[in-house]
């Protein structure tokens, strides 16, 4: 999109403001679709920076996630949302063929102006 859809924008702004990881939503991005849930970006940074900080080979860069946490003007810091510029998914699916990958869950990060088309909820496969 050259332009990022307001709809989705003020639904990413709802998540971030209500700190809410209940938002299920589904995109296509890239060619590619993801489904899971929508985070608010501090509570994404956190779960990944958790996540390489318990990596012997991957800790150091734990920090990356953090660093902007605390700035003045982020929801982590303290003064008012802004406007979103990315969707933060955690247990999210890339979905491929009948299957999504992985099949626990992954953090994502998503731009808003790349998402070509997306739904409310997310979808899951079984082999009925």
């Amino acid at each position: 999109m050259s332009k990022p859809d307001e709809l989705l924008v003020d639904l990413a702004t709802a998540v971030e403001s209500e700190h809410s990881t209940q938002m299920s939503l589904t995109v296509v991005t890239g060619g590619a679709v993801i489904t899971g849930r929508l985070a608010p970006e501090a509570v994404w940074r956190e779960r990944v920076s958790q996540v390489l900080t318990d990596s012997e080979k991957l800790g150091p860069f734990a920090a990356v996630f953090t660093e902007r946490e605390a700035r003045p003007g982020s929801a982590a810091g303290g003064g008012p949302v802004r406007v979103p510029t990315h969707l933060h998914f955690h247990v999210a699916r890339i979905l491929q063929g009948s299957m999504g990958i992985p099949e626990t869950g992954g953090m994502y990060r998503v731009a808003i102006a790349e998402v070509n088309a997306w739904t409310v909820g997310d979808f899951s496969y079984s082999d009925r």
